[in-house]
């Protein structure tokens, strides 16, 4: 590879990240938007996609999905450990943990 092609490179995946940076807050708009207007669809839909972007953006910065796994199982235990309002009032963090030792 040529030292321009490399440079290409380098430019192409700054670009790929600084656009997905954008996709995250575009998703997170649109999800205050759909929490406004009480579309449940839509709400889930932004979710959804708001987790697509952060795992390919996590991907493009050199994050593996495997590791943002389990980086988010570590960060639920210690929520856990932690007594994590959301774990004490419904647990939230038990539910979510439990959902992706399952899958």
């Amino acid at each position: 590879m040529s030292a321009m092609q490399r440079e290409m490179d380098v430019a192409k995946r700054a670009k790929v990240i600084e656009w997905l940076k954008t996709e995250v807050v575009d998703h997170v708009s649109r999800l205050f938007k759909a929490l406004w207007e009480g579309s449940t669809t839509r709400v889930t839909d932004s979710l959804a996609s708001l987790i697509v972007s952060s795992y390919i953006l996590g991907r493009r910065l050199g994050v593996s999905y495997r590791d943002m796994d389990d980086s988010i199982l570590e960060k639920l235990r210690k929520h856990k450990q932690e007594g994590h309002q959301l774990e004490d009032w419904y647990q939230d963090i038990s539910a979510l943990e439990e959902h992706m030792h399952k899958r």
